[in-house]
Order: structure tokens, then C-alpha cells, then sequence
């Protein structure tokens, strides 16, 4: 029997030029334990609790049995590297929404446009496959490279949550920015139905 070299590679949900987007399994426990454990992202994302191998593989494998959120690893397009996740949750039919977060480890994988291209392919998929009408997000006031991204993106701000995090012995504002199905097929598709 040959090998099928192609069946060793991981499956690309949603892929671009420089990343991929691809389901987690009980398989990723200890590349997403990793992850959850990079300093700079659980400063930038204000993660507050430590999580052990097990907490981490029963919420990946809660994740897979709930329909209110999508959670996907960011892999490198060229090399597989695992370098963040990224999630579309609560996920409302009724009101066609969600919230997006997105988490890119190691700042050597920062800044390259990765973040950018993963959260153009979960856009894409939340307004194009899963018809949702609004995409929000919650940014933490110091975190300004992600905000400077999420305007670039075209999330317009809505609001501030005045010390809504305690993070490193004091209070942190919460942005909240949203976008718009219509704002997204303005900026996106704009050039592809002319």
C-alpha cells in the first residue's frame, strides 16, 4: 500500500496566501496549551487565569459540540506552524450575529499581516457562508496595533467599556467595534460584482 502524502496534511477550512484556517482536535492540545502560555498574548488579550492540559482539552472538545461558536487554529500557509486562533462566537441566528476574537502568539508572527488575512477569511465566511448581519469585537484600550488593524479592516468603534479589564495591578477600557454585512460588501465585494 502507498502512502498518500497529501493525507498527512492538515485540513484547510478556510485558506489564503499566507494562512490557513483549520478546525482544532483533542490532537491540539498541547500546540494550543502553547499558545495560551506565550506572555505577549496573554497580555494583549488580557487572559487573566492559567489553564492546565486538561482544562484545555475539555474546552476543545466542549467546542466541537457547540453550535454558538466556530473555533479555528491559524496556521502558516508555507510551513503548518501553528501561530494563533481565531473565533467566531455567540453566534446568534436570531439576530444573525457574533462576536469575533482572534489571538496571534509570539511577536515574531505579529505585524506580518497574518492576523489581517485570518480575520478577512473568518469575515468572508461569517457574511458569506453563515449570512450573519454583524460582526463585533472587543479590543483592550492599550492593545493599539490591533486597533489600528481593526479600522484598516473597516470595524467602525461603537463604544468604550470604562475599566472593564484589571489587568498587571490596574484598570483597562474596552473598544468595542463592530462591522456591518453591508459595510463588509462595500469593502469586499465592491470590487468583485462590477
Amino acid at each position: 500500500m502507498s502512502h498518500n502524502p497529501k493525507a498527512d496534511r492538515p485540513v484547510r477550512f478556510l485558506e489564503g496566501t499566507k494562512v490557513y484556517l483549520r478546525p482544532v482536535n483533542s490532537t491540539d492540545t498541547e500546540a494550543y496549551y502553547q499558545l495560551l502560555h506565550d506572555a505577549d498574548m496573554l497580555r494583549l488579550t488580557g487572559t487573566q487565569h492559567h489553564f492546565t492540559r486538561e482544562q484545555i482539552e475539555r474546552y476543545i472538545d466542549s467546542k466541537s459540540q457547540d453550535s454558538s461558536s466556530i473555533l479555528l487554529l491559524i496556521a502558516n500557509a508555507a510551513t503548518d506552524e501553528i501561530i494563533g486562533d481565531i473565533a467566531l462566537q455567540d453566534i446568534s441566528d436570531t439576530n444573525r450575529s457574533a462576536n469575533l476574537r482572534i489571538a496571534i502568539s509570539a511577536a515574531r508572527h505579529q505585524g506580518r499581516g497574518y492576523g489581517s488575512e485570518a480575520i478577512q477569511l473568518l469575515l468572508d465566511y461569517g457574511f458569506g457562508i453563515r449570512n450573519l448581519h454583524r460582526i463585533e469585537l472587543n479590543v483592550y484600550a492599550y492593545n493599539e496595533r490591533a486597533q489600528h488593524v481593526y479600522r484598516k479592516l473597516g470595524f467602525q468603534q461603537e463604544g468604550i467599556q470604562r475599566d472593564a479589564l484589571f489587568y498587571n495591578h490596574e484598570y483597562h477600557d474596552a473598544i468595542l467595534m463592530s462591522m456591518l454585512e453591508h459595510e463588509y460588501r462595500a469593502r469586499y465585494l465592491a470590487h468583485t460584482t462590477s
